[in-house]
């Protein structure tokens, strides 16, 4: 059993189809604490920029807001009128700073992995339901982790607020003292200054969640190597199937070279063992090809589609085992054995012209090259003879 359980481990790294697969379920490295952090930072450094001339409007809004002219008082039409344009101030007095904040949640949600939307993120799983799987969720590692940074984060504003209120204290007492304007005016300075030295604090928090919200979003993809092999015989093919599509390819591969026997010029035979088919067509400046070749039972069918196609068959040991030594299916001959060749293919054609009145040639007995003498077993008997 424990043999069984450690070859369970996740100890592989996430493939990237199982990656893509969790994207599409909505599985990606996010850090919440990075999206508040830089989004409270900006709206921070939003309102100690412009901050001031911000609460002036919303205050503009809110004094014209209780003064009422006598005939929206008494009208029933102008008075729902008045209402929708003092709301409408207020919202475009705020807007720029909820257009701020959203563009900046989403810039930074996207900055770890990426954008992405999935609508099975949103879709009911039983495992939410399940009491126990909400236990460990309460009390398990996640849990302490998510208090921690809860402790952390509340230690470090807490304390950047103290430091923040200490060092204006003088100036919000000051406050009671100006008009309604300059007050608010000085209050949103105040505001939006230590928002921003507080919220700075955030960025210690989000630089310590970011890589641990990494780390563990990969771990939960990591895989064993049982899914690590599954997938690949998933994505490639079971190996009896690949082999089974092997073995057809071959078959068809093998049945198309000796179709294009019966269209093949001469048959050069060990005589038994190898047969190399060759195809030359002398309105061309090309060598002659090989259409096909093989040994044993292959060079047997070889010979059978000539015979049936009457296809000549010509006797030569050494040029058929150089032949095929050198050659591959549907490439010229080499340079080498260009006369030996020619010589067996001008036989081969005079004994077609016969019919024509053409005199019977003598029987060529080609001789190859000392660097082409093969065995059968395909050593040069050349370096055989040196030795």
């Amino acid at each position: 059993m424990a043999e069984q359980d450690q070859s369970e481990e996740k100890t592989e790294e996430p493939t990237a189809k199982r990656i893509e697969k969790a994207r599409e379920d909505g599985q990606i490295a996010r850090s919440q604490e990075l999206s508040v952090a830089a989004m409270m930072i900006g709206v921070a450094s939003f309102m100690y920029l412009f901050g001031a001339g911000v609460v002036t409007n919303i205050s503009n809004v809110f004094r014209t807001g209780f003064i009422f002219d006598r005939k929206d008082i008494f009208s029933d039409n102008l008075l729902p009128a008045v209402f929708g344009t003092h709301g409408l101030e207020s919202m475009l007095a705020i807007l720029p700073i909820f257009t701020l904040a959203l563009i900046i949640a989403v810039g930074a949600a996207g900055l770890i992995g990426g954008f992405n939307f999935s609508f099975k993120a949103f879709a009911p799983k039983a495992s939410k339901l399940n009491p126990l799987s909400g236990f460990k969720r309460m009390f398990g590692l996640q849990a302490i982790v998510n208090l921690a940074k809860a402790i952390a984060k509340f230690s470090l504003v807490g304390g950047v607020l103290f430091l923040v209120i200490n060092n204006d204290f003088n100036e919000l007492i000051g406050l009671g003292s100006m008009n309604i304007e300059t007050g608010l005016a000085s209050a949103g300075s105040i505001i939006a200054r230590g928002a921003v030295f507080v919220t700075l604090a955030l960025i210690i928090v989000a630089a310590i969640d970011v890589p641990y919200q990494v780390f563990e979003h990969n771990k939960k993809l990591k895989m064993t190597k049982k899914e690590v092999k599954d997938e690949l015989k998933e994505t490639e093919g079971r190996p009896e199937v690949k082999q089974h599509i092997r073995k057809k390819q071959r078959e068809l591969a093998m049945n198309a070279m000796i179709d294009a026997v019966a269209d093949s010029d001469v048959v050069i035979v060990n005589p038994e063992h190898f047969a190399v088919a060759l195809s030359y067509d002398p309105a061309s400046s090309g060598a002659p090809v090989m259409v096909a070749k093989g040994v044993d039972f292959l060079a047997e069918k070889i010979r059978d589609k000539a015979k049936l196609n009457g296809v000549p068959i010509f006797e030569a040991p050494p040029l058929a085992r150089a032949i095929y030594f050198t050659t591959d299916v549907n490439q010229s001959i080499p340079e080498a054995l260009y006369y030996a060749v020619a010589q067996v293919i001008a036989y081969i054609f005079n004994l077609n012209s016969l019919n024509k009145g053409a005199t019977m040639s003598k029987k060529p007995v080609p001789e190859v090259p000392d660097n082409m003498n093969f065995s059968m077993t395909g050593t040069l008997i050349a370096s055989e003879k040196e030795k």
